[in-house]
């Protein structure tokens, strides 16, 4: 699976950025896939996931209720909808994918197989 992220940018606190992820070479269907993002000097970190199926989700704390993953298995895509956007959510985003996941191990970025070039999204205050 070939991934290609893309519609970072510079915004200002509360601002609202929409992610997307374009996948090929692989099923979409078959894969689960997450948003990490990571800060200089710091370990990618967990952000969102969604099952292949679509109907699961799961989000770290910090952006839980600000933060929507999705995906479209039919134009190989998944977004991650980003909203009330904070100095804190500064960081380098990749997407990630990998075979079908079981629930304990999504937030480990090993579990998964493929990553995306990453795409910068800057918060200002």
């Amino acid at each position: 699976v070939q991934l290609q992220a893309s519609g970072g940018g510079l915004v200002q606190t509360g601002d609202s950025l929409r992610l997307s992820c374009s996948a090929s070479g692989r099923p979409f269907g078959s894969v689960t896939t997450a948003w990490f993002r990571q800060t200089p000097g710091k370990e990618r970190a967990f952000v969102a996931a969604i099952f292949r199926s679509g109907s699961s989700t799961h989000y770290a704390n910090s952006v839980k209720g600000r933060f929507t993953i999705s995906r479209d298995n039919a134009e190989n895509t998944v977004y991650l909808q980003m909203n009330s956007l904070k100095p804190e959510d500064t960081a380098v985003y990749y997407c990630a994918a990998g075979p079908s996941l079981i629930l304990s191990s999504i937030r480990s970025a090993s579990s998964y197989n493929y990553w995306g070039q990453g795409t910068q999204v800057t918060v200002s205050s």
